[in-house]
């Protein structure tokens, strides 16, 4: 059967799977456009391509599945690059899909043309640039592929415009993808596995660190199974929250910078670090030298570069998260560890997550009603700063594909166009954006793209009046000098109240034909985030809150997990 390579695309992607995508229309991908007209493929126009991106990568988080996003050359695609790099970090399988100018017009500066394979080369898993259309099937094979096997990651496919408009006589979709070299090792090896149960054995303080590789692999069951037959508390990165029910004793929540101080205690005393697909990052580490200094450490992780690579590996094993513990679970014998987790619940008793219970309204308090009302049936998307770090620290995350957050790259936007694609994934799901008044106005214009498309998503806007991390930063190690974080009306002063803050939110939403609701009141907060909850539309509740408030417990960057700055506002 004969197609062109615009049908070449959009066939590969029905056989591919792919239910639902985002993108924006332009010159150079107007032939795949126009394939996908009678489809059955949902398409969902965002108002930006960053919008389209990060969608696909919440569409990818909260169902597992590959997100899909696509673009035209030169500008469009070049506005995906932060979403592909919020992506690649937090490693979420999503294939992008851009066109380009024609073959012959390459490299010759011609109107809309960037060299998108070359601008995304470091920050996606692979790219192609699709040089002829009998290349093209299996390159869309091969780019399913590699987004969603291994280590999952972003991949980028760049299809110039004679190609999609020219016919291939005889066209049939690969049955298998081709890409020779790349055999990810998903079993461990028995004797690894082996070695790992027996210092299971020996341990006194053992400890697992989880993080989002768990969750790709699925291996939550698995992960709970050890834990709860071995008598060892768990700790999660922020990409590894949900991965284990943080209403379980054994819980310790986050770790790190921002994590909780029974965290921070128990990595620094065990005597062995179970890292699971986790990659030992500098905001869970803080000094390396000084990290589990008392520990061995086992990694599990599929992807053998990471192993080794900021902090030095005892016991490595190569291997799918899921399949490693499968085996792991196997050798364990039942242990108990009475004397570290009765140490573990002294921690806990004495360093709690805290705030000031006062009449203020105050961030920490939102999440917390948040939590009261769901109970952790709803998906949490954040954006990026103290929004992020309170809705890590309060709320309680018991199921995976619960918690969407920019982790490695921190990029401003991502919550509000991600929690379009979760829900869109996840229809039947409360899916809430916890957001900053900078961050949700990174990608604002999505407002468009939900309200019309009926995306009910609910947006809870923790409005401080500045670029709140950053201002305590300021506050902590620049002697409060606020310079140019301050969002109100006099950029040397914060708002008091909401008053003259610009914009109005409520006011905006239903500028855009949502809902807009605003709380000043501590003693207001429950029932309004009921009734936004309870809306059926989309809705932005703005929430005034305490100004200067901090995010602590706070790990100074270069400190030692056990050097942290307590307090409240």
């Amino acid at each position: 059967m004969s197609k062109t390579g615009a049908q070449i695309v959009v066939d590969a992607l029905i056989k591919e799977g792919v239910e639902i995508m985002f993108g924006y229309p332009g010159g150079s991908v107007l032939d795949i456009f126009d394939a996908l007209y009678e489809s059955p493929i949902r398409f969902y126009l965002p108002r930006h391509e960053q919008g389209a991106a990060h969608a696909a990568d919440g569409y990818a988080r909260a169902t597992g599945k590959v997100g899909v996003c696509m673009a035209t050359s030169g500008p469009g695609a070049m506005n995906l690059v932060t979403g592909l790099a919020t992506a690649h970090m937090d490693s979420i399988p999503v294939v992008a899909l851009t066109g380009q100018v024609p073959t012959q017009l390459i490299g010759n500066d011609a109107f809309q043309e960037a060299d998108v394979v070359g601008v995304t080369r470091p920050i996606t898993k692979h790219n192609y640039l699709v040089k002829s259309i009998e290349e093209l099937p299996i390159i869309m094979k091969n780019a399913f592929h590699l987004a969603r096997t291994g280590r999952p990651g972003p991949v980028l496919v760049d299809i110039p415009k004679d190609i999609q408009k020219m016919v291939l006589p005889k066209y049939s979709y690969p049955k298998s993808p081709d890409v020779p070299g790349y055999k990810p090792t998903v079993q461990g090896h028995p004797r690894q596995i082996k070695l790992v149960a027996e210092a299971v054995k020996d341990s006194k303080r053992p400890l697992l660190y989880v993080g989002g590789g768990a969750i790709a692999s699925g291996a939550s069951e698995e992960i709970y199974q050890l834990a709860t037959k071995c008598s060892i508390p768990v700790t999660t990165t922020l990409m590894g929250l949900g991965a284990f029910p943080e209403t379980h004793d054994l819980s310790l929540k986050m770790l790190g910078m921002h994590g909780t101080t029974y965290a921070n205690y128990a990595v620094q005393n065990a005597d062995l670090v179970i890292a699971v697909g986790a990659r030992f990052d500098d905001r869970i580490t803080g000094r390396i030298d000084d990290f589990a200094p008392y520990a061995k450490i086992i990694h599990i992780d599929i992807d053998p570069s990471a192993i080794s690579k900021n902090i030095r590996v005892h016991i490595p094993v190569v291997g799918d998260c899921k399949n490693v513990l499968k085996e792991l679970n196997k050798l364990v014998e039942s242990t108990e560890h009475t004397e570290w987790l009765q140490l573990i619940a002294k921690w806990k008793k004495e360093s709690p997550l805290s705030y000031k219970n006062d009449d203020k309204l105050r961030p920490q308090f939102v999440i917390e009603q948040i939590w009261e009302l769901t109970k952790g049936d709803a998906i949490i998307t954040t954006e990026v700063g103290q929004n992020q770090m309170w809705g890590a620290q309060f709320y309680k995350y018991i199921k995976p594909r619960t918690w969407l957050s920019s982790g490695g790259l921190g990029t401003m936007g991502y919550g509000f166009p991600a929690a379009i694609g979760a829900k869109l994934g996840k229809p039947d799901k409360l899916v809430i954006d916890i957001a900053g008044d900078g961050s949700i106005q990174m990608n604002i214009q999505e407002l468009a793209t939900a309200v019309i498309n009926d995306i009910q998503v609910k947006i809870v806007i923790l409005n401080n009046g500045c670029l709140g991390m950053v201002r305590q930063w300021q506050e902590l190690f620049y002697k409060s000098r606020y310079a140019h974080t301050i969002l109100g009306p006099d950029p040397t002063t914060l708002i008091r109240d909401g008053i003259g803050y610009i914009p109005d939110f409520v006011k905006l939403a239903e500028a855009y034909g949502a809902v807009g609701m605003r709380v000043t009141e501590k003693k207001d907060v429950k029932k309004a985030l009921k009734k936004a909850f309870e809306t059926p539309k989309v809705v932005i509740l703005e929430f005034i809150v305490n100004e200067e408030e901090n995010v602590y417990p706070m790990v100074p960057a270069g400190a030692s997990l056990n050097q942290m700055i307590g307090g409240m506002a």
